[in-house]
């Protein structure tokens, strides 16, 4: 095209004097810098910020004089019992309870004044709260006006029942995988009635001393304790080592309740959820499976009706 020729040779020339091209004196600058390195590698890199402080943490290179201390389990939390029949039947029972929240200006009826009546005769603390208040507290529940905190329960340790000091002969009941509160109330329950010494429930995928539990106990939990085990199989096997027998209860059992021949040996009952039984690792664990003769007409009672049954005989045959 007219003009290409002129533009060749031409050098393009600006304010601050740049020409078109280095003439290979930049090209020393682009060698020998090698490949980029990791966003880890880089020292004001956010990636290399966060593996630091994560080594600082766990006590490895670069965490300096810091030691690294184990983490503290956090507390469980308290639970909110509401709504007027369920706090009424709470107090009833003896639930323990940190306070008692009554909402401002409340439509009184005679299960407001009981609650107030039993706890005024507990002693407790009684605050009057606004019902947005109590609709956080409550976490949007139906509340009528009425809750109750319940602090958390102080759980024993497996260990605490070994003791060879104790009265009688050694009976605890353990749980495998049991999830109704009302499951553990009433075998709280059957313990204190037939001369047990304690429960032990796994910390996972099992329930828990909730305030239900407790209703449903009767005041039995304020006796029997009640200990949490981080690893079910690894305690019983505690328990063996201790002298117990470990007694498994399952409809396809090695020998019927009547036949057991161990009820006078300390013992540790342990007792399945309804639908999946014992876990296999349980299982293995025990000294002997129990199995109680049913009619043909029921297919298996829930947890707490066999265990109830189980402590029974054992109370039986050990005053025989």
């Amino acid at each position: 095209m007219p003009g290409n020729s002129q533009r060749r040779g031409a050098v393009r020339k600006s304010g601050k004097g740049a020409t078109v091209g280095s003439g290979g004196q930049r090209r020393r600058g682009l060698e020998g810098k090698g490949p980029t390195p990791k966003a880890i590698d880089r020292e004001y890199h956010p990636a290399h910020k966060r593996a630091k402080g994560a080594a600082k943490r766990a006590g490895g290179p670069g965490a300096g004089s810091r030691v690294a201390r184990p983490q503290r389990k956090a507390k469980a939390s308290s639970e909110m019992v509401y709504g007027r029949n369920s706090v009424v039947e709470a107090l009833r029972a003896d639930v323990p309870v940190a306070t008692m929240y009554i909402a401002t200006r409340i439509d009184s009826d005679d299960r407001v004044k009981e609650a107030l009546k039993l706890a005024t005769e507990r002693g407790l603390a009684i605050l009057e709260t606004p019902r947005g208040e109590l609709d956080r507290l409550t976490d949007g529940g139906v509340h009528q006006g009425l809750a109750l905190q319940v602090p958390p329960y102080d759980y024993a340790h497996p260990s605490d029942l070994i003791d060879p000091e104790r009265p009688g002969v050694p009976l605890v009941v353990a749980l495998d995988g049991i999830t109704d509160p009302r499951n553990l109330g009433a075998i709280v329950r059957s313990v204190a009635a037939f001369g047990g010494h304690g429960v032990v429930v796994p910390e996972r995928r099992s329930v828990g001393m909730t305030a239900s539990a407790w209703k449903t106990s009767a005041g039995a939990a304020a006796r029997i304790p009640v200990a949490k085990a981080s690893n079910l199989t690894r305690t019983l096997e505690e328990f063996k080592k201790a002298g117990f027998f470990i007694l498994g209860l399952d409809m396809d059992g090695d020998v019927e309740l009547p036949d057991l021949s161990l009820a006078s040996e300390p013992l540790v009952i342990v007792t399945g959820s309804e639908g999946k039984g014992l876990s296999r690792l349980v299982r293995d664990t025990c000294d002997q499976i129990v199995s109680i003769p049913m009619s043909s007409a029921v297919e298996s009672l829930n947890a707490g009706l066999a265990t109830g049954v189980t402590l029974y005989e054992i109370a039986r045959q050990r005053r025989r």
